[in-house]
């Protein structure tokens, strides 16, 4: 869950990104009794299953957190910025996430409680 005692020091969007390594080490600070060690293991744990996942296309919920699922990009012509000439681009597959409700409650609190008004 997301909480104040949760946040990082970066109040602004404009400001760097959270990395991997600032998560590892405050959720060691949260948690004392782990040693950091094993909360990057955990970390990476839990990121690699929801690749593992996504890989075999399943779709990963996390309750009032989000979802992460897949989409598929069809192939289309594109253009080369350099150059104009037309390219073709291969079709892929991509990451999706969407944000549950929760979350967003929690990021536009104003907006949450005009609607339950």
């Amino acid at each position: 869950m997301l909480n104040e005692e949760f946040a990082f020091k970066h109040s602004s969007a404009r400001e760097a990104p959270v990395i991997k390594s600032e998560l590892v080490l405050k959720l060691s600070e949260m948690n004392p009794h782990l040693y950091q060690r094993d909360v990057e293991i955990l970390v990476n744990a839990i990121l690699d299953e929801i690749t593992d996942a996504l890989r075999k296309g399943d779709r990963v919920e996390l309750r009032g957190f989000g979802t992460f699922s897949i989409k598929e990009r069809d192939a289309r012509q594109g253009r080369n910025p350099r150059t104009g000439e037309k390219v073709s681009v291969t079709g892929k597959v991509v990451p999706y996430f969407k944000s549950g409700k929760e979350m967003r409650d929690r990021l536009n609190p104003k907006a949450g409680a005009a609607k339950r008004a």
